[in-house]
């Protein structure tokens, strides 16, 4: 599976990410959508979306994306989440959740810092892949586009964007 990875859009869709995204099969959205159902039904209308809700986010994006999601792409099992943190420094509500899912991949956003580690400890591979909008403090607007097959994850390519 082909797969596209964003984060803290914030109501920003750039045409530049979107060619770039362009090939992939799924979209994930690491949450802090911004700009409403409006603007998340946007993107999902132009790729099939699998995503959650951020802090930002204001109930109707809550509605319609959980807080987390566990689901399985081509044989590898993925926990996402909006706040995440690191390996070594995880929020206390992601633990438990990689602590209750132990999964393959992990996926966070909300710091807004591109960070692809694997995690020894809980053997899966963390990642975040930065902010795509425009709100924070980031100097470079970031995506990830990577496949997913056999277990793992390969090919993996960044996008930057100055902002």
């Amino acid at each position: 599976m082909y797969v596209g990875l964003i984060s803290d859009t914030h109501g920003v869709w750039s045409r530049e990410f979107q060619d770039f995204l362009e090939p992939v099969d799924v979209l994930w959205h690491a949450g802090d959508w911004g700009g409403g159902l409006d603007f998340s039904r946007k993107i999902s209308s132009w790729k099939k979306v699998v995503g959650v809700h951020g802090n930002c986010d204001g109930q109707d994006i809550r509605f319609e994306y959980p807080a987390y999601q566990f689901f399985n792409c081509d044989s590898s099992s993925v926990l996402m989440t909006h706040i995440g943190g690191y390996p070594g420094k995880y929020d206390l509500r992601a633990q438990a959740l990689i602590e209750r899912f132990r999964p393959q991949i992990f996926v966070c956003g909300h710091s807004h810092i591109l960070k692809v580690q694997y995690d020894h400890k809980y053997e899966m591979l963390s990642i975040n892949p930065g902010a795509c909008g425009l709100q924070g403090w980031q100097v470079v607007r970031t995506a990830l586009r990577f496949k997913v097959s056999n277990g793992g994850v390969s090919d993996m390519e960044v996008f930057e964007l100055n902002r």
